[in-house]
């Protein structure tokens, strides 16, 4: 229990960063919540002027300007309460961006392979609800766990002034409150970090479903879905009901013992009126501070409850942000070749996936010279997708080196490398927004006249212009409004927008019909004149745009050498494009 103590108070402590620009207003915050609640302490004792004084000496003259004293308690508490609401909740916000920008720009700095081995919807889940339960912590928790044990303090000192007896009372009813919430504080933990985790599972599964509802309702698999969907959440349900159970045992002793402390108050007051020792406006200012004291005891356990819920939060959160950035730029990056020539060299290339000793690439050599395409072909599963991550440094080697233009590419700043190697994958992504932007993604050098003519190259022009709104129509989330090859000639747009002098294609025209292949490759067969090229080809008519053919065979080059001398010497070849001959016929 002290481990996860200690755990909890050391994963808060990783808050302070991102507090410390705001620790003024949460001060001020605090302050003026301490200052509303001792306004509140305040009236039970002008309530006691009042019992002990007008009322009982019958004397209504005083009356009056205590109550108006009360009055303006009353309304300084209230007005303290607002101005805590206003000092907290702009900073609370922006400790939540905050953290939510650099997680999203921690995100976009990783390697691929982490978001290869991460679900979405468990990182979508840290991004928003659990940086929702860290603002709730900085605007509300945190503020009034300092607060409420201030003033839990603050009514039992008042309670010992009033009577030592009174005060003892309460003191032993709040102590075992106290030890009680801590002793349910790791039970909770647990469970809490369960529902959070299985939380992102769920949403994994909903996200998994809308993008692929055309798959699910092709093949009538959504029934199968629903089965998945409906298990975690009632696994997620039954970690709520555990959480709930918790809490309500705890809440149950939080509700008896206090009322055992007024008990105990009335009975000992009681007896006190009778003989003399206690008057009546003592007990009526002590049972009224016990029972404001209600809130700021009862709320300990809840308080602590939401604490654990930020630490398992805060958790998650540093789990994706502590993850290190293994491909970066280096200190003193060397300049780029003026102009870049593109000469591309595989020297003794090996790599093998993150927490895997089976390479996938076992030492790759490969010259690609200067406004050379060389197609890569090979068997499925042989490497190729893994060739074309490394040239952008998508993925690191593990061993051996990459060259452009005679400079290994870890030694070249990222944002020069990749601004020069343009990229098309298989799987074309797109995103929610207008056709430019998809094609240009943000980039200055790409203007609209440059848009315009990667869309010629990738003959996409005329579907373009037959959109509604043409360049400036919104393509739905993943451009499930487009065809597949409507959808790759975006892509391959996209990556010759930029005027790249190294183009990395995996298999670009795998999504076209015969008739739009031959028209980009056509338009493929101008833009490869002017670049280096890196084409990995399925396709039998793919292969044919490049000037030379690489075979990767068993994680290495096997054979070079043009397709029609392959084609005439090399038995491997003719059955590896006779296959994907039977294929594409099949297909």
């Amino acid at each position: 229990m002290s481990e996860d103590r200690t755990s909890t108070a050391a994963t808060l402590r990783r808050l302070w960063p991102y507090l410390k620009p705001v620790r003024t207003p949460v001060v001020l915050a605090m302050a003026a919540t301490m200052l509303a609640m001792t306004c509140g302490l305040g009236i039970p004792l002008i309530t006691q002027r009042i019992v002990d004084g007008p009322i009982a000496g019958r004397d209504l003259d005083a009356l009056p300007l205590l109550i108006g004293v009360i009055v303006l308690l009353g309304c300084a508490e209230a007005a303290l309460f607002y101005a805590r609401r206003k000092l907290i909740a702009g900073p609370a916000s922006d400790v939540e961006a905050r953290m939510r920008a650099e997680l999203y720009h921690h995100l976009q700095d990783l390697q691929v392979a982490f978001h290869d081995r991460y679900q979405s919807g468990q990182l979508l889940s840290r991004a928003t609800t659990d940086l929702t339960q860290v603002r709730r912590f900085v605007g509300f928790a945190v503020i009034f766990l300092v607060v409420n044990s201030l003033v839990v303090l603050t009514g039992l000192g008042v309670l010992f002034w009033l009577s030592p007896t009174f005060g003892l009372i309460v003191l032993v009813t709040t102590l075992p409150l106290v030890a009680l919430s801590y002793l349910f504080e790791t039970k909770f933990k647990v469970v809490a970090r369960r529902a959070q985790d299985q939380s992102g599972d769920l949403t994994t599964v909903v996200e998994e479903s809308v993008l692929g509802i055309r798959v699910l309702k092709a093949f009538g698999r959504g029934p199968h879905l629903t089965k998945r969907f409906v298990r975690q959440a009632r696994e997620l349900r039954d970690t709520e009901v555990t959480k709930v159970r918790i809490f309500a045992a705890l809440w149950a002793v939080l509700i008896v013992l206090p009322e055992l402390g007024i008990a105990g108050q009335l009975a000992f007051g009681s007896m006190g009126i009778a003989d003399g020792t206690v008057t009546v406006g003592t007990l009526v200012a002590a049972v009224t501070v016990s029972a404001y004291l209600r809130w700021p005891v009862d709320s300990i356990g809840w308080l602590l409850a939401e604490t654990n819920s930020t630490a398992s939060a805060l958790e998650r959160y540093f789990e994706v942000t502590d993850t290190a950035i293994t491909v970066t730029a280096p200190a003193t990056p060397k300049p780029l070749a003026s102009p870049v020539r593109g000469h591309v060299r595989f020297e003794g290339v090996r790599y093998h996936h993150p927490g895997s000793d089976d390479e996938v690439l076992r030492g790759v050599d490969l010259d690609i010279r200067p406004g050379e395409t060389v197609a890569l072909v090979g068997a499925t599963g042989s490497g190729k997708t893994t060739v074309t991550a490394l040239v952008p440094r998508l993925a690191d080697v593990t061993a051996g080196r990459i060259t452009l233009d005679g400079v290994d590419v870890r030694e070249l700043d990222l944002s020069d490398l990749r601004r020069v190697v343009g990229t098309a994958f298989e799987e074309p992504i797109l995103f929610s927004a207008s056709v430019t932007e998809n094609v240009a993604l943000g980039s200055k050098d790409v203007s609209e006249e440059r848009v315009r003519e990667a869309l010629k190259v990738a003959r996409a022009e005329d579907f373009v212009d037959a959109l509604p709104w043409g360049l400036d129509t919104r393509i739905g989330e993943q451009g499930l409004s487009l065809s597949g090859g409507q959808r790759q000639r975006l892509a391959l747009a996209r990556a010759v927008a930029g005027h790249p002098a190294v183009l990395v294609l995996d298999d670009p025209l795998s999504a076209l019909d015969v008739h739009t292949e031959a028209e980009v490759e056509a338009a493929l067969r101008r833009v490869l004149k002017d670049v280096t090229a890196l084409v990995v080809a399925h396709r039998p008519s793919t292969v044919q745009l490049a000037d030379r053919v690489a075979m990767l065979v068993d994680g290495r080059i096997a054979a070079t050498g043009t397709h029609a001398q392959l084609l005439a010497d090399n038995e491997e070849y003719r059955n590896l494009l006779s296959t994907s001959e039977d294929e594409e016929v099949a297909a």
